[in-house]
């Protein structure tokens, strides 16, 4: 929960976020296109609303963000802050100093002196503008710049996987606490307004209790790709796509699991693109509660990503789940209806999880996905690689 400094905008941020978070156990209300259009609405403008980072009276700054690897990812993370108040990006770190850091550099009016190479990265330490570095590097890659940039006294928002192995996030955990920096994952979902009013739903009681989870996530992977190789990405989909269902099990449920199943196979042997990692997998949870959640993930299909929730007094789905944007969410059944989707652009999500960690900065507060959150992931996908007879690590 963010700490009122002091101020209405900085309370209005606050009441925006926890009105999607927080609300009190309650029945399930009916809620239409409009009605959740205008929530979701709210949620970003109150993202949108200037802090005391920006109050002309102490003439204080956005936070400044270092990007650190300029591939697809990193590029919407970019677009996301260009549209913020109270997150910039104020430099670059890439291996094309001359083409896309050029690029980009004229693109958000970036110095020249701004824009690092891998080799010359130690050099943000004097950077006062830098405040914090968003890392949108290969999985193998995370736990180096995380730990670096805490060395060098700069905040941390790093890409998921956080790492890949349980060990590596705990060596950054432990990197970022000696450097008293703060440590945030970029686990979009958590902040999404679709998300987080499934969230709400289920903490008001209106499925009751919770019984399973049913979801997946794929791809067809093209050849060439780093994800494909194990130096790069450290496993297969799982490590890629299947985090997501992973994840948000684990966020609704509350508990981190404690037993599995798993399968992983490889139907295409023809074309290569699979001698390093594995296509597909499949694999169960069983939660404390007793809560089970089969999901799946594969390289190998254009899997539309999906969730889908039972209780004992309901069902919810959501589709398009794990999409930049339009994010659907409907009752299966139950006494309740809901059918709702998602507002905004593809930047939508990465402009509230930066303005998110830009608070957190600012207010001496902990992110709602710290690293934590991550080193959980990580142990649940070792356990499911294990049980599949493919251990990672």
């Amino acid at each position: 929960m963010d700490r009122d400094r002091g101020g209405s905008e900085v309370r209005i941020r606050h009441r925006g976020r926890i009105r999607h978070t927080l609300l009190p156990m309650a029945p399930m209300l009916p809620m239409d296109r409009r009605n959740f259009a205008r929530l979701s609405a709210l949620a970003l403008a109150a993202t949108q609303v200037p802090s005391l980072a920006q109050d002309p009276a102490t003439g204080q700054r956005p936070i400044g963000y270092a990007a650190i690897g300029l591939g697809t990812i990193s590029d919407i993370f970019m677009r996301a802050c260009a549209k913020s108040a109270t997150a910039k990006i104020t430099a670059l770190v890439t291996g094309h100093p001359e083409t896309k850091g050029k690029h980009y550099a004229a693109m958000y009016a970036i110095p020249e002196s701004s824009v690092y190479t891998y080799e010359t990265f130690d050099r943000i330490r004097e950077n006062k503008d830098v405040d914090a570095v968003y890392v949108g590097l290969p999985n193998s890659m995370h736990r180096e710049y995380t730990v670096r940039a805490a060395q060098l006294d700069k905040h941390v928002l790093c890409e998921k996987p956080m790492a890949i192995s349980s060990t590596e996030c705990s060596e950054m955990i432990a990197a970022c606490r000696t450097a008293n920096v703060k440590l945030m994952i970029a686990y979009r979902v958590h902040y999404e307004p679709t998300h987080l009013e499934t969230q709400r739903l289920i903490q008001s009681g209106a499925l009751g209790q919770l019984q399973s989870f049913e979801g997946g996530f794929g791809f067809d992977a093209k050849p060439g790709q780093w994800r494909l190789t194990r130096k790069y990405g450290g496993g297969g989909s799982l490590m890629d796509v299947g985090i997501y269902p992973l994840n948000e099990t684990r966020w609704l449920t509350g508990e981190e699991p404690a037993a599995f199943t798993a399968v992983t196979a490889t139907r295409d042997h023809a074309s290569g693109r699979f001698a390093d990692v594995e296509q597909t997998v499949n694999w169960t949870m069983k939660f404390p509660s007793g809560i089970v959640a089969a999901l799946a993930c594969t390289y190998g299909a254009n899997m539309p990503s999906f969730l889908r929730i039972h209780g004992d007094k309901g069902s919810l789905e959501i589709t398009n789940a794990y999409a930049y944007q339009g994010v659907h969410l409907t009752s299966l059944g139950g006494n309740s209806h809901v059918d709702i989707t998602s507002q905004g652009d593809d930047t939508m999500h990465f402009q509230i999880e930066a303005e998110h960690f830009a608070n957190c900065i600012r207010t001496g507060t902990a992110p709602k996905t710290p690293g934590e959150e991550g080193l959980h992931d990580l142990l649940a996908i070792e356990a499911v690689y294990k049980t599949a007879g493919t251990p990672i690590a």
